[in-house]
């Protein structure tokens, strides 16, 4: 039998690398999936783990707070001890799979990747750009 467990959510905050003593890398992140709709909707907050080489290597770079992404993975439950004496559950995943599925939903998304160019050289300018068509497509 297997526990797989894969939904689709928004990053709650920065993910972060770091390194157990043993020098294996686990890079966390925290998901938010909402479940339901109208009144009875509601978020779980589920942490999800990549370890290893995948942890080490640019996935950090992407995973910000409001980016969409898919997750996939081993699902566990674990409970601890709230400062007020509580119960509190949290939701973990193993992830196997992290896959960005949409633009990052903040106002600070208009970042584009500009390729620098050799010096000497200059970036072909499209804005004085004379299409061989005017206005003859048929569509």
């Amino acid at each position: 039998m297997s526990n797989v467990f894969s939904f689709t959510g928004t990053v709650g905050r920065d993910a972060e690398v770091r390194y157990l003593p043993s020098g294996q890398a686990v890079l966390n992140v925290t998901v938010a999936n909402n479940i339901g709709f109208g009144d009875k909707q509601q978020t779980l907050w589920i942490r999800c783990a990549v370890w290893g080489k995948r942890a080490e290597g640019q996935l950090q770079n992407y995973l910000k707070k409001g980016q969409q992404v898919f997750v996939s993975g081993e699902l566990s439950q674990s409970e601890y001890r709230a400062q007020d004496g509580s119960t509190k559950t949290s939701l973990e995943l193993n992830a196997n799979i992290i896959d960005l599925v949409g633009k990052r939903n903040d106002s600070n998304q208009q970042q584009s990747y500009q390729p620098s160019q050799p010096s000497g050289q200059q970036a072909p300018s499209h804005d004085n750009f004379d299409a061989p068509y005017d206005d003859d497509i048929p569509f």
